[in-house]
């Protein structure tokens, strides 16, 4: 390629490589499969070499990639944290050997497995977690240390008090984990996380730790970053060490002095990578000695010590035999593939998904296609692209519920359809089970294994119909019983009383979580006000954004709903405010709750902060007035602090009460 070629072609590289690396490292949402990344990074590679004096300091190949998020307090990595280079062959491997042997004459090497998951440092003082941060660009993180605390495999404190340690290791989410994350987010209707490194990455940086903690997170440590009082020679040592320290270290390794026998694990892991629980993306190849690590030194992004080997990802061709549309728990509609089965990653697929109209459009999908298909993450089936139009007419997505026949339609800001009626047949047990549950009516005794005999039985089709419930149906049902019965009866009596707020979050309106149901409570007193409230009306309450509004607005416009709400009236649910205001010195209070409080749950004290008529916020923001800290407060009180905000505990809250 001539130079000027070549100099556009860089730049058009660059350009792609910046974008998808933000999309794959910051947002958590990628846009390209890793190999087609990694193609993009070899050729900007391969041309930088040839003409060396096109590259800049800020080129990818000079450089580690990551922002930092504004939601987290920055931390400067004491020990950088390194990327390593990337390799596609064993011919590769075997000239990464040559160059270490022109340094080193005898190395020896660890070989272990490349976990896909996001890279964090975590630092113990006196044997005590101290504090974890993301990678970041590497030099400096983000300080995620209340949702690391979370992960049952992180030790609070080690085996014993060494002075100061730091280590270095991947948070990942295993496969059945993430199988589970993406049926669940599939049944909701939400966006699905594309492969399990993206899923642990998106869940370990999130403002509520309760989030991270309910996406089972794991990690393996395999780097010993700096050790205070004590020494190590090699890596073997240091990961036996980290193990005796209680660290969950990387599941096995190799340690061998032969390029062959290096080859030869690299293959073995590659040849049970579909087997494993987790997700692995390649394996690494480590000099093993120290001394030998400091004489071969690092470039300024790489150590020349250790390489990184990418397997590449399997895929296979097929025929779109069929497309079926399924309604999920939220209304939206969802395409899956039907294929002539195939083999991949060691398992028969036959469906998947097919996402959305959007993606079936994008790639002019018909009945009849050729198609190639893989496993994202070697877990979940996708279309990669189209092999060949073999179909006449690409697929169209249906007008209507395929369930209900009701209308279906598209919000702005989303690519799904969705089924407009809320007693939809699809949505009926996603709808009693929200209906039911603690936040909304609190109907004890009434869970998904009960509401799912119900509805098989056909006592019940839609939430009015518990309140028609007898005695002796209810007793009927298996694992029931004439006790058991009293019992519910008793529950569903009871949530009558329910306040209003509860009545309006139980009735599942789109983005209406309990707090927005409080305010709209709060401000119009009745259910019948609600109802009538004009989006002007509801866009003017403080803390409630327009789409919010507008979601309220087309809940109410619908016959369904206005029929639901007079049948629910109709059995003696309450429809009115009762929420008990004693006095208002909280007004115009922001707080925000963070950390362990002694004797009170912190709903507890969010309740009592509305109760006077303030707000409870879950982020610390300029606009935050208290900050309400207890034991393991973390980044929110880290951020108070360098902000300002007035932090006070819980015997300074109860002081304010009084």
């Amino acid at each position: 390629m001539e130079f000027e070629a070549a100099k556009k072609r860089i730049e058009e590289l660059r350009e792609q490589i910046d974008y998808h690396s933000r999309r794959y490292y910051d947002e958590d949402a990628p846009e390209i499969e890793d190999d087609e990344f990694d193609a993009l990074t070899r050729e900007l590679r391969r041309l930088e070499g040839e003409y060396p004096q096109l590259i800049t300091a800020d080129s990818y190949t000079q450089r580690v990639h990551g922002e930092i998020s504004s939601l987290f307090t920055p931390v400067t990595h004491e020990v950088p944290l390194a990327s390593l280079q990337d390799v596609f062959s064993l011919e590769e491997l075997r000239e990464f050997d040559s160059r270490v042997r022109e340094t080193v004459p005898n190395p020896v090497y660890v070989v272990e497995p490349k976990i896909d998951g996001l890279s964090i440092a975590l630092e113990y003082r006196d044997g005590v977690f101290y504090r974890g941060a993301t990678r970041g660009d590497g030099q400096t993180g983000e300080d995620v240390s209340a949702n690391l605390r979370t992960i049952r495999t992180i030790p609070a404190r080690l085996t014993r008090p060494v002075s100061r340690v730091i280590v270095r290791g991947e948070v990942f989410m295993p496969r059945a984990s993430f199988a589970d994350l993406v049926s669940k987010q599939e049944q909701e209707g939400e966006k699905t996380f594309k492969n399990p490194r993206n899923a642990a990455a998106g869940s370990l940086r999130q403002k509520d730790p309760k989030v991270t903690k309910s996406r089972n997170l794991d990690i393996f440590v395999f780097n010993l970053q700096l050790l205070e009082g004590e020494s190590v020679d090699s890596h073997a040592a240091s990961l036996e060490k980290m193990k005796e320290l209680g660290f969950h270290i990387i599941p096995f390794y190799r340690k061998t002095g032969s390029i062959e026998d290096v080859i030869a694990e690299v293959e073995r892991i590659g040849s049970i990578r579909n087997s494993l629980p987790f997700d692995i993306d390649g394996a690494v190849v480590k000099v093993d000695n120290f001394s030998d690590r400091e004489a071969l030194g690092s470039t300024s992004k790489f150590p020349k010590w250790a390489v990184a080997f990418k397997y590449p990802p399997e895929e296979k061709e097929t025929t779109l035999l069929n497309v079926e549309i399924n309604v999920g728990r939220t209304g939206v509609l969802t395409p899956t593939g039907v294929f002539e089965p195939v083999t991949l990653a060691g398992t028969t697929v036959s469906r998947a998904t097919l996402h959305n109209e959007e993606f079936i459009r994008e790639k002019q999908l018909a009945v009849g296609d050729r198609v190639v298909l893989r496993k994202a993450g070697d877990i979940i089936p996708e279309v990669v692209r189209v092999a060949a139009h073999c179909g006449s007419v690409p697929f169209k997505m249906p007008h209507v519920c395929p369930s209900c026949g009701a209308p279906v339609f598209r919000e702005e800001d989303e690519a799904a359809l969705r089924c407009e009626n809320p007693e939809c047949p699809a949505q009926r047990l996603r709808n009693l089970i929200h209906f039911a549950s603690r936040d909304a009516m609190d109907i004890e005794g009434l869970g998904p294994a009960v509401l799912e005999q119900l509805l098989e039985e056909k006592l019940i089709c839609n939430v009015y119909d518990l309140y028609k419930l007898d005695r002796q149906s209810i007793a009927s049902l298996e694992r029931m019983g004439d006790k058991s019965a009293d019992n519910l009866l008793e529950a569903v009596e009871k949530s009558k009383e329910a306040d209003l707020f509860r009545v309006i979050f139980a009735l599942g309106i789109r983005n209406i979580g309990q707090k927005a149901a409080k305010l709209l409570a709060d401000r119009f007193g009745t259910m019948e006000a609600v109802m009538e409230a004009s989006l002007e009306d509801i866009t003017a309450i403080d803390g409630f954004g327009r789409i919010m509004a507008e979601n309220v607005v087309k809940f109410f416009a619908l016959p369904q709903s206005r029929h639901l709400v007079e049948q629910l009236k109709n059995a003696g649910v309450n429809m009115v405010c009762r929420a008990e205001r004693v006095d208002t010195r909280f007004a115009g209070m922001t707080f925000v709750l963070t950390g362990t409080l002694p004797t009170m749950k912190r709903d507890e004290a969010a309740a009592l902060i509305e109760k006077y008529g303030g707000k409870t916020s879950g982020s610390v923001s300029k606009k935050t007035t208290i900050v309400l800290a207890g034991e393991d407060a973390g980044s929110k009180l880290i951020k108070a602090q360098q902000l300002g905000i007035r932090v006070i505990d819980q015997a300074a809250f109860e002081e304010m009460l009084k």
